[in-house]
């Protein structure tokens, strides 16, 4: 298969396996989504979603937030891990939407990545699960499998992004990534599939001998 192939045949599939594409992350609006992606950092949807409970129910407004001591913010969030630094970061981005933009999260990329510990995957989220803009978040999950499927030349994720864009209709990017999200826990997970195991890569690569090592 040509890369044109390839791709067409993993939206096919992708789309047969998850029609349908829940947001992992519990929340009830762009602000509890946006603290809920920065607290995924190095953290499994799972737990966060055991944390924010707790979290919104201390506050779930940039202004009620922005009146919390950090470490109040700390000691709810600690089971997520770097929880100083992303304590810091919601109190500092939470009293920069109340100053700046009347408490609401701003529906622009620039603006979202110069809030603290927002960077530019995490906008990205938001920007496309939140406000529906056309957006392709590479998570680890999705730079791996964009490399054993070859729709990547796989130097980095910023890399892969702009390959991923290239490779499929922008109008499905918003889905897709999830979808690719759901397929790399799944299926083709990092220990589980190698580029060789899993359904997806045995269809596209059916005469691959060797393991795909994935470039970071």
């Amino acid at each position: 298969m040509i890369k044109a192939e390839r791709a067409a045949h993993v939206l096919e599939r992708l789309e047969g396996l998850y029609p349908e594409t829940p947001i992992p992350l519990d929340h009830k609006d762009p602000y509890t989504l946006l603290i809920a992606v920065l607290l995924s950092a190095q953290c499994t949807d799972e737990r966060v979603n055991k944390i924010t409970p707790a979290l919104f129910e201390l506050a779930d407004t940039p202004k009620g937030m922005a009146l919390q001591p950090v470490e109040k913010i700390r000691e709810i969030i600690k089971p997520c891990g770097l929880s100083p630094r992303k304590s810091v970061a919601i109190s500092e981005l939470s009293k920069i939407l109340v100053d700046k933009y009347e408490g609401q999260v701003p529906e622009n990329m620039e603006a979202l990545e110069e809030l603290p510990g927002v960077g530019h995957k995490t906008a990205s989220v938001v920007m496309s699960q939140a406000f529906g803009e056309p957006a392709f978040p590479v998570d680890t999950h999705i730079h791996r499998l964009a490399q054993r499927w070859k729709l990547t030349n796989g130097k980095n994720v910023v890399q892969t992004e702009k390959d991923l864009k290239r490779a499929f209709p922008r109008e499905r990017w918003n889905k897709l990534h999830l979808q690719i999200i759901f397929y790399g826990r799944e299926y083709c997970t990092a220990r589980g599939c190698d580029g060789t195991v899993c359904p997806i890569c045995r269809e596209l690569f059916p005469d691959r001998k060797r393991a795909v090592k994935t470039k970071k």
